[in-house]
């Protein structure tokens, strides 16, 4: 899979075709998400319940983990195989999807891509089976956008650490059973001299605030983290001591194309939706869906949707390759959440008062897609990373595409 700009040393193709394993497991859980998931998120999203039957059959279908090798109990698929069915979802339940996408690309990516043999034959065949829930906690209640100015330190003592701090924001706090945890080791201001650990949650000093009240996802629980003097093994040290800021940032990226292709399964989700009630909604004697003033609307949002969908694609083969694409990511997370945050709302518009009322899940697609342009690095961030490889490009002469 491939979108390519014709610069081969990227090892960039123009093969647009999924393989047959990947349109065989985009079925096989679009099937999944349809029968399963999409009719019990409205009631998950009424009681704030975290959806552990969803995680339960994902973990049952070989979801979980499915990127990881099979030697580690994973299916071995690509990390677009991942993606899409991160999008297909996300159309059923977003909430599902952003508790699938953190497991899968925020903590076992990491474990695969930085951990040691031992840490990968002890940490990831349990949270393939979905035994262990996965969390990732970099965030600070002063240290957002700009992680490396995080406050939690890590001091050595005999046989490990002991970690002061608190995280912010975290996705399935309080539910996950493993912590990946950055703090300070050091007193370098900048990146270098901050570590990665893997932190159990029955670890003493453990603890996490209540349920944020969150305009969406609700049923997503996302907490506080506090760490009151926890230890913490020296083998559960993730990667090399002091360059935690290098795990932390190779895997958002792969977080990143995640977010993305959930805000191209909402926006989907929410083009269905609008598109069946063009057609049985009748005014002044015809389908709405014969109106130009709606055909407009639907046209230019599946215009961008396909756009946005095309530029996650490529973002995802990219990063399945092993290829740093760093910007092609923040291209495809800034314009798939900005068109899922302006055509969602439009195709609200579609339904009129229906879309409005608590009851009809296009309601519930406009608070949920709000998210997706400030979670796991805001549209500004994506916009400077953007920035920065143009002008990185002009000058060097080598272009801006």
């Amino acid at each position: 899979m491939g979108g390519g700009t014709g610069r081969e040393e990227r090892g960039e193709s123009m093969d647009f075709a999924l393989s047959e394993e990947e349109r065989s497991i985009r079925a096989a859980i679009r099937d999944l998400a349809e029968r399963e998931f999409a009719p019990r998120a409205a009631e998950y999203d009424r009681t704030g319940e975290f959806p552990w039957d969803n995680v339960r059959l994902l973990a049952e279908g070989g979801y979980l983990g499915m990127t990881v090798p099979p030697r580690y109990g994973g299916a071995g698929a690509s990390f677009l195989a991942f993606i899409l069915c991160m999008e297909e979802v996300a159309r059923a339940c977003a909430v599902t999807s952003v508790i699938f996408e953190v497991h899968n690309s925020l903590h076992i990516e990491p474990i695969l891509r930085f951990g040691s043999e031992e840490q990968r034959e002890r940490f990831l065949p349990p949270l393939v089976r979905g035994e262990r829930l996965g969390a990732f906690c970099l965030t600070e209640p002063s240290s957002g956008s700009d992680a490396a100015a995080m406050e939690t330190r890590a001091v050595e003592v005999a046989g490990g650490f002991r970690l002061r701090g608190q995280k912010s924001f975290i996705t399935n706090g309080g539910q996950a059973h493993e912590y990946l945890v950055f703090a300070r080791t050091g007193d370098d201001p900048g990146r270098r001299a901050v570590t990665a650990f893997l932190v159990p949650r029955d670890s003493p000093g453990l603890s996490f605030g209540p349920p944020e009240a969150k305009m969406g996802l609700t049923a997503s629980h996302t907490t506080q983290v506090y760490l009151d003097d926890v230890f913490v093994p020296a083998d559960r040290l993730l990667g090399e001591r002091d360059h935690g800021m290098r795990v932390a940032l190779a895997t958002l990226d792969a977080g990143r194309v995640g977010i993305a292709a959930q805000a191209v399964g909402i926006a989907q989700a929410a083009l269905d939706t609008a598109a069946r009630y063009a057609l049985e909604r009748r005014q002044f004697g015809r389908p709405i869906a014969e109106h130009e003033g709606v055909q407009w609307i639907l046209a230019e949002m599946a215009a961008d949707l396909e756009a946005a969908r095309w530029l996650v694609y490529r973002a995802a083969w990219l990063q399945g390759q092993g290829i740093r694409a760093t910007e092609e990511i923040a291209k495809a997370k800034l314009f798939a959440s900005t068109m899922a945050n302006v055509h969602v709302p439009r195709a609200l518009r579609v339904l009129g008062g229906y879309g409005f009322l608590k009851d009809h899940p296009m309601e519930r697609y406009v608070r949920d897609v709000k998210v997706t342009e400030i979670y796991e690095g805001t549209s500004e961030v994506m916009k400077m990373l953007i920035a920065r490889g143009l002008m990185e490009r002009t000058r060097q002469g080598t272009g801006a595409g």
